[in-house]
């Protein structure tokens, strides 16, 4: 399957958050600016990745892939475009919580944390202390700058 990775604009946020409730995940605090890449090809967005900036940590948040490009490499290539425009803007620890993707992301080199090892900031976030449900894995992984 042909995709590109592209910067997200506003004009996404309806069909991100479209993607995003498809696949059950929270919706109800986005907004663009969390939105940071897409994928696309011909027939439209593929997936969408986002991230929170807390300083030099941030939450990954809100990754999702259409089930008809799952297994080509979107999700891997989102992650990676994610982590790479965090570590250019002073991000050092990309933060995540899944409920069901801890296998994918450990292949991808984030590790299972502890919940209360996780930065004050990221704990107060509404992802996790509000939307996000309490069994939900933490996962951490550190970047190098790029």
């Amino acid at each position: 399957m042909h995709f590109h990775i592209r910067p997200a604009i506003a004009a996404d946020l309806p069909e991100a958050l479209s993607l995003l409730r498809n696949a059950g995940l929270p919706t109800e605090d986005l907004a663009a600016e969390y939105l940071l890449q897409v994928a696309e090809n011909d027939a439209g967005l593929l997936g969408v990745i986002g991230m929170q900036h807390f300083g030099d940590t941030a939450l990954l948040r809100s990754l999702v892939v259409t089930p008809s490009a799952r297994g080509t490499g979107t999700g891997r290539a989102l992650v990676h475009a994610l982590e790479a425009a965090a570590s250019r803007s002073g991000v050092r620890a990309l933060w995540l919580l899944t409920i069901d993707a801890d296998e994918f992301f450990a292949r991808l080199g984030y590790s299972v944390r502890k919940r209360q090892r996780a930065p004050r900031a990221i704990r107060n976030s509404n992802e996790f202390a509000r939307l996000c449900p309490a069994d939900a894995i933490l996962m951490k992984k550190n970047l190098t700058r790029g």
